[in-house]
């Protein structure tokens, strides 16, 4: 059977590390789901010394791709973007083999508090166990063999977001915060709309122009397509507006018409970024709710 071809710059090569530049390598664990692509890349950055950015499952094989691609050199530290478990146990089992520490913004938390009655529909998806060796602030820098590297906190996806700008590159690692593939999951109450588009205008104003992502392959012309985001993320809000206009209430309603295109399995996905933008209409006073909101919850224009 013929190999398929991807001419997008996806290709996971799976087994192996792909030269990104100079120092700078992809592994990608082959993990692939609806909500991975074609699973999780995991970065290395350095040559005689190693920093590692997100390396993903424990998966069968994956554990020795990695001490392979790691030759026998120092692991600095592992850094991670955030906590959910398509990133996170390989760190685990690395920092025990070698000794590194892992490196996060903090260990996994929600943006906010779970309503009464409410459940956190990614709770199983989020690594709760894991507590940083190393938290970083936003802004911190640290040396990487040669690379500074600039933690820049991106909270929206999870509130202990990061990404990792490479300072004097054209790279920033954007996790999940930005992915060419798909649009990012913005869940509550793990994470919050309002947080994610300020952070979308955070990135808008540095310079980094190609980004390296948790899933999927670069994505160049970063800004204008961090713009193209904003503009999706604006008309869905828009979308939403006008079904409250229409006379849904439920964000089941909403659902079934704003994304009758999506595959069914997905909905669930969606309902919870439905939930993240009425939270944020709801915040500005431009939709209204008896009680926090909810997705069970009942919701109204603004009088």
């Amino acid at each position: 059977m013929r190999e398929p071809e991807f001419e997008d710059g996806t290709d996971p090569a799976y087994g192996r590390t792909v030269r990104i530049a100079d120092g700078v390598f992809r592994l990608t664990a082959k993990n692939p789901s609806p909500f991975t692509f074609h699973g999780t890349n995991g970065y290395l950055i350095g040559q005689t010394s190693l920093t590692i950015i997100d390396p993903g499952p424990d998966i069968e094989g994956h554990f020795d791709i990695w001490i392979k691609a790691i030759a026998g050199r120092k692991i600095d530290r592992i850094a991670l973007t955030h906590t959910h478990l398509d990133h996170t146990p390989m760190a685990h089992r690395l920092r025990a083999a070698t000794g590194a520490p892992i490196l996060a913004f903090s260990p996994h938390r929600a943006a906010r508090p779970l309503h009464e009655g409410e459940e956190n529909a990614f709770s199983e998806s989020s690594d709760t166990a894991l507590v940083p060796d190393i938290t970083v602030a936003d802004g911190e820098r640290f040396e990487a063999d040669g690379f500074v590297l600039q933690a820049v906190h991106t909270p929206g996806h999870t509130a202990n977001h990061l990404s990792f700008a490479l300072e004097g590159t054209p790279y920033l690692f954007s996790g999940d915060h930005v992915m060419g593939w798909s649009t990012t999951i913005v869940a509550p109450p793990d994470g919050a709309m309002g947080d994610y588009m300020a952070s979308l205008e955070k990135l808008l104003a540095r310079p980094e122009s190609i980004y390296l992502p948790g899933h999927g392959g670069p994505v160049n012309a970063a800004h204008g397509f961090i713009r193209g985001i904003r503009s999706h993320r604006l008309m869905r809000e828009r979308a939403i507006l006008e079904r409250l206009a229409a006379g849904d209430e439920t964000i089941a309603e909403m659902v079934r018409v704003i994304y009758r295109t999506t595959n069914p399995a997905l909905h669930g996905a969606a309902a919870l970024s439905v939930l993240a933008h009425l939270e944020a209409l709801v915040e500005r006073g431009s939709v209204s709710t008896e009680g926090p909101p909810l997705l069970a919850g009942r919701y109204r224009l603004a009088s």
